[in-house]
């Protein structure tokens, strides 16, 4: 993008915009990256949450607010002492949507030779399950079930597959199954099977991806004994008028371990006793995609920043036929 600096704000309720910004001025310290954003993607959970009224993002109470959840970025200068990017090299961010990156040196991953930026920046929705891959007890050839095949669902089912588990896969809407089937999936269903022997009371754990209560409610009742339900979708808001106590009785007669699956329950990185790190995982999940493991053909949809009000628009009612939005930053319009 040419040009001043600019950056993606939520002005008002559901109003994005793309506006100049001022990026820090001041010289790097020793252990900081900067560089030119390449592409950004939209976690459509997490910043579309302000039109439920419950989050901080496209409804947030208080304007403007930033937006951006995963970047990758061209590293243009570097500190003295950083040695793991040298300028000229893509990385990976938890950055937002802004044309400008400045990061520690230790919150950026080189990008392997060959990935796209924009398939980079799934790396930061991989972690959001990889956190639970890191702390379930079943293990592989378990049988594990992905409810949700939104951006986050489709990469779990996909991962949680590499890693040996037998993955079902569920999502009512047409798209989002074909999709996990083009990506691989070779048992997806448009709703839990509750009868369906070789399933119910044989899952060991259940990733609940979209943060509706019926889906984790149907969870607890095809998990097998002591069996896993990982709330991995946020539940904004209520979708249903179902009574806590139906989920309670069925956690406490199937023996369900029920959950949260935020995915901070692991650090940055590694400390003393805990190897496991989002970072170790983002490393892995970029190795993964550059690899072709993990397939994201289809799974965005590529735009300019230029008229972010659209995109989000479009992503809040539906009409693009992808599961989330990349901007594409080297592209003014």
């Amino acid at each position: 993008m040419s040009g001043p600096e600019r950056a993606i704000h939520f002005i008002a309720k559901e109003r994005a915009e793309l506006a100049p910004f001022e990026p820090d001025a001041s010289p790097l310290a020793r252990d900081e990256v900067a560089g030119h954003t390449l592409a950004t993607l939209i976690s459509r959970g997490t910043e579309l949450a302000s039109y439920q009224e419950q989050g901080k993002y496209y409804g947030a109470p208080t304007y403007p607010h930033g937006a951006g959840y995963a970047a990758v970025f061209e590293v243009n200068t570097v500190g003295d002492d950083v040695k793991a990017v040298r300028p000229g090299d893509a990385a990976f961010a938890m950055g937002g949507h802004r044309s400008h990156q400045r990061c520690r040196a230790d919150e950026v991953l080189r990008v392997p030779d060959g990935l796209s930026p924009q398939a980079a920046t799934c790396a930061r929705m991989m972690g959001i399950s990889m956190t639970t891959l890191t702390t379930t007890k079943a293990r592989p050839p378990a049988k594990v079930l992905v409810t949700g095949l939104g951006i986050v669902g489709n990469l779990a089912a996909q991962v949680f597959a590499l890693c040996g588990y037998e993955v079902v896969g569920v999502d009512p809407l047409d798209s989002r199954r074909e999709l996990a089937t083009r990506a691989g999936l070779g048992d997806v269903r448009a709703a839990v099977p509750l009868d369906d022997e070789a399933v119910a009371g044989q899952v060991a754990l259940a990733l609940e991806c979209s943060g509706h209560e019926a889906a984790a409610l149907d969870a607890c009742k095809v998990v097998r004994k002591l069996g896993e339900v990982v709330l991995v979708g946020v539940p904004w808001v209520a979708t249903s008028d179902l009574l806590a106590h139906e989920i309670l009785f069925n956690v406490f007669y199937h023996y369900v371990v029920l959950r949260s699956g935020w995915e901070w329950e692991i650090p940055r990185h590694p400390e003393p006793f805990r190897d496991a790190s989002q970072f170790r995982n983002f490393a892995k999940a970029l190795d993964w995609l550059a690899d072709g493991r993990i397939h994201t053909d289809g799974l965005y949809e590529v735009r300019p920043p230029a008229d972010p009000q659209a995109a989000y628009q479009d992503l809040l009612h539906g009409r693009s036929n992808r599961l989330t939005i990349c901007f594409d930053w080297t592209r003014d319009a």
